[in-house]
């Protein structure tokens, strides 16, 4: 297998660091109220957002309606993404991520502090230039209650 060119180094450089603002971007629309505009326009328009116990929904527009109720169900949240490992094959690439999320959820009424961790593997493509999601799969490891932690779900 030959030597990536200078250029070729460049362009996958360039992709996965569109692709790490793309995420940071999406993050900063769930944690500001799950945005479901700006969420749902970060997919393709056959994209899916896979959530596991979350649900899965297929479609921009099933995306969108998603996330407008979800901001009455978890009311803050702090989406920290971290150790990105993304692989790029010209317009396509996957990203594997970890979540970990402080929130407060609204259950019946109740208001909880919880925290939540996740693994993400995502797939991408770009579309007229923009990286976009075109599957995103939650695998929960836990949705813990603060106060009783997460050892019994672990």
């Amino acid at each position: 297998m030959a030597e990536a060119t200078l250029e070729q180094q460049v362009a996958r450089l360039t992709a996965i660091e569109d692709i790490k603002q793309m995420k940071a971007q999406y993050c900063a629309y769930c944690d500001d109220g799950y945005d479901p505009e700006g969420l749902g326009n970060l997919f393709t328009e056959d994209g899916i957002w896979d959530g596991g116990d979350f649900g899965r929904y297929e479609g921009r527009e099933a995306i969108k309606e998603f996330f407008r109720g979800i901001s009455s169900d978890i009311v803050f949240a702090g989406h920290m993404v971290l150790n990105p490992i993304i692989t790029v094959d010209g317009d396509s690439a996957n990203g594997k991520w970890w979540l970990i999320m402080p929130c407060t959820t609204n259950i019946e009424g109740k208001k909880e502090a919880r925290w939540l961790a996740a693994e993400y593997d995502d797939d991408y493509v770009r579309q007229d230039g923009v990286w976009l999601n075109k599957h995103l799969k939650l695998d929960l490891k836990f949705f813990a209650p603060h106060l009783d932690g997460w050892v019994e779900q672990t």
